[in-house]
């Protein structure tokens, strides 16, 4: 089982964004024993001015991905994200994605923190239910 996490970054190094002002994110597809870079999304307006629309069109575009790292976040960010099961995580600034991965990729196997737990429950009845519709007799 896999999950998506996306990080605020301007370097695809380490984590040294805003979630709203954020330039981009690196987005990562973390399985227990790989990791790997799937998408990195681009924008080109990042002044934080307040319109929530900006904030959506950001969390629509991270709709698939478990958690997003940041080194700060809104609380109206935090309720889109929310609303969309996105678990926002504030890191310190510099905070290298390898680190993040391998400790996604540890929790993944032991300890998993109750929102991935969620994320993969929720993600595995998904995959349940479509392998259930797809079935006939």
């Amino acid at each position: 089982m896999t999950v998506k996490i996306a990080f605020a970054t301007s370097d695809r190094r380490a984590v040294n964004q805003h979630f709203g002002a954020a330039e981009s994110f690196a987005v990562y597809e973390v399985g227990e024993s790989e990791a790997r870079l799937v998408e990195v999304v681009e924008f080109i307006e990042t002044v934080m001015d307040g319109h929530d629309g900006k904030l959506a069109a950001k969390v629509d575009l991270l709709g698939d991905c478990a958690a997003v790292y940041c080194n700060a976040v809104g609380a109206s960010a935090i309720q889109q994200l929310l609303a969309k099961s996105i678990q926002p995580m504030r890191v310190d600034e510099g905070t290298l994605i390898d680190e993040l991965v391998c400790s996604l990729q540890k929790n993944l196997v032991n300890d998993t923190p109750v929102w991935l737990a969620k994320h993969l429950k929720k993600q595995a009845g998904a995959t349940r239910f479509a392998e259930d519709e797809e079935w006939q007799e």
